[in-house]
């Protein structure tokens, strides 16, 4: 009878220094990159990148008035947002259309496909989620959304709910 057992040797020699457990920086980012890692694998599954996420996600909150402003927003370089905007047009899921009052500029929105597959992007986030803080209940999953936001709000105040 074989049973699948931790090798404890591996386990020891690859353990995470006490010192490190004790930092909460440290942890964040440790958790940071797996659950991205996570996120991006199951974007990747469905065709889609974080960005793609980003940019339907902003847009759902209404249009954006110029591409410089979507950029500066999202902290991509605005050549790198034109390849996003591209993509995404080429599928239907974003428009853009001249301003009226600025022909110069191209007002962004999201089409009606745009909509629903944000709707499925939206669904693997919730997913990838759930999984990552599954040892979390309820309580302490919303603490630890408060901290964070927290956090994020004094160190970056664009994170500032409305």
């Amino acid at each position: 009878m074989s049973s699948i057992a931790p090798d404890h040797k591996l386990l020891k020699a690859t353990r995470v220094p006490d010192e490190l457990l004790k930092s909460e920086a440290f942890l964040v980012a440790r958790l940071g990159m797996l659950v991205k890692s996570r996120a991006l694998d199951a974007f990747e599954q469905a065709g889609f990148d974080a960005y793609h996420y980003s940019l339907l996600a902003l847009l759902a909150e209404g249009e954006r008035e110029t591409q410089a402003t979507i950029a500066d927003v999202l902290g991509v370089d605005r050549s790198q947002l034109v390849g996003i905007l591209d993509s995404l047009e080429e599928r239907g899921l974003v428009e853009r259309r001249r301003d009226r009052q600025d022909r110069r500029r191209h007002v962004v929105s999201l089409t009606p496909d745009g909509r629903r597959q944000l709707v499925k992007l939206r669904a693997i986030v919730r997913r990838v989620e759930d999984e990552f803080f599954a040892p979390l209940d309820h309580t302490s999953r919303e603490s630890l959304h408060d901290a964070l936001l927290t956090l994020a709000m004094y160190h970056d105040p664009r994170c500032c709910p409305e």
